[in-house]
C-alpha cells in the first residue's frame, strides 16, 4: 500500500509540475526550426509570426533554418526535442507530401507530431522572368506540347510542393515540362530571375516581392479568386486550364506529448496574432488571406492533402527515396 501511496503521490506531483510549467508557458525562449533553407515562403511568413508571437507574449520566439532531405532532418530534431512547447516546427502542404516522398520516414508521420495550428493562406502563383517570351499560360503550355521536357521549371527540391504542383499541372494541362531541382525555393527564384529556367510555381509570399519589384511576371494563380493586390492576373482555371492549384498555408507543430495547455496557449496565441491589424495587413500584402484553423481543421486537411497527393503521385515519374 505504501508503494502504491508514494506512485500516486508522485504521478500527482508530476502532473502538478507539467501543469505549472504549461501555466506559465512561455518562460524562456521558444525555437522555430523551419525545415528548409532561408527565403522561402515558410521561413518568411513564420519569421513574421515569430516575431507577432514575441510582441505579444514578451518572449523571444526565434527561427533556426535546418533544411535537408525535403524537410525530415529539421522535422526529425523536432520529433526528438523535449515535449515542452519550446521547440516547435513550421511546415506547409509539404508535411502531407512526406509519406509520398520517401519509402520510409525517420518518424511516424501519424503521430510524431502534433499540429498545432495553420494560417496566412497563400494561391501558389506561376511566374515567369519579366521579360520572358511566354506572355500567357496558353502560350507557355503550347510551347510545352509542342516541345516535351523542354520548358524547364525549378523548385526547391525534389518531392517539395512546388514539384507536386507543377507536376500536377502538367497532368491537367496535357503537357510535360523538365523539371530543374536547387537546394531551396530562394535558390529557384534567383534561377528564374537569371534566365537558366523558363517558370517556376512558388506561394505568393515567396514571389510576390519580386513580382513588385519589376523582375518577375504571373501568369496565374490558384483558387478560385484572382489576387487582391495583383488583380490582371487570371487564375489557372481563367487562363484556360481546369486545375484549382493549391492553396498554401504555414503551420506549427509541437512534438507529441506536449501539455496540453501549452497547446492550447500557443493556438490560442496565433489567434490572436491573425486577428490583429497588422497581421491581417501583411497577408494581404503578400497575396494571401488572414485567418487561421485550430488542430482540428489543420489535422482534417492534412489527412485529405496526403491522400490527395497520393493520387497525384501515383501518375508521376517520381520515385520515392
Amino acid at each position: 500500500m505504501r508503494f502504491i501511496l508514494r506512485s500516486l503521490l508522485a504521478a500527482s506531483a508530476l502532473a502538478l509540475s507539467t501543469l505549472a510549467s504549461a501555466q506559465t508557458w512561455p518562460a524562456k525562449p521558444v525555437k522555430i526550426v523551419v525545415p528548409y533553407p532561408p527565403g522561402g515562403a515558410v521561413d518568411v511568413v513564420t519569421r513574421k509570426m515569430a516575431a507577432k508571437l514575441q510582441e505579444q507574449t514578451g518572449q523571444t520566439f526565434y527561427v533556426e533554418n535546418k533544411a535537408g532531405a525535403a524537410g525530415t532532418i529539421g522535422l526529425s530534431s523536432v520529433v526528438q526535442a523535449p515535449a515542452d512547447g519550446y521547440t516547435l516546427a513550421a511546415n506547409d502542404t509539404t508535411w502531407a507530401l512526406l509519406p509520398h516522398i520517401f519509402r520510409k520516414l525517420p518518424f511516424d508521420h501519424d503521430s510524431a507530431l502534433v499540429p498545432v495550428g495553420g494560417f496566412v493562406f497563400a494561391p501558389m502563383a506561376l511566374a515567369v522572368k519579366a521579360d520572358s517570351k511566354y506572355r500567357t499560360l496558353a502560350e507557355l503550355v503550347a510551347a510545352a506540347k509542342a516541345r516535351a521536357n523542354e520548358v524547364s521549371y525549378g523548385t526547391g527540391g525534389a518531392g517539395s510542393a512546388p514539384h507536386f504542383v507543377s507536376e500536377a499541372l502538367g497532368i491537367a494541362a496535357g503537357a510535360n515540362f523538365m523539371h530543374v531541382p536547387f537546394k531551396g525555393a530562394g535558390e529557384a527564384t534567383m534561377a528564374l530571375l537569371s534566365g537558366t529556367i523558363d517558370f517556376q510555381i512558388a506561394s505568393t509570399p515567396g514571389i510576390l516581392g519580386q513580382v513588385k519589384g519589376g523582375k518577375a511576371r504571373l501568369l496565374a494563380v490558384s483558387g478560385t479568386k484572382r489576387l487582391g493586390v495583383l488583380p490582371d492576373v487570371p487564375t489557372f482555371q481563367e487562363a484556360g486550364v481546369k486545375f484549382p492549384g493549391l492553396v498554401n498555408f504555414t503551420a506549427l507543430f509541437a512534438p507529441k506529448g506536449t501539455p496540453a495547455p501549452v497547446l492550447e496557449r500557443l493556438h490560442k496565441e496565433l489567434a490572436t496574432a491573425m486577428a490583429s491589424p497588422d497581421m491581417k495587413a501583411y497577408a494581404e500584402g503578400i497575396g494571401a488571406e488572414p485567418g487561421h484553423w485550430d488542430a482540428a481543421t489543420l489535422a482534417h486537411d492534412l489527412h485529405e492533402r496526403t491522400a490527395f497527393w497520393g493520387r497525384i503521385a501515383a501518375n508521376t515519374a517520381f520515385e520515392r527515396q
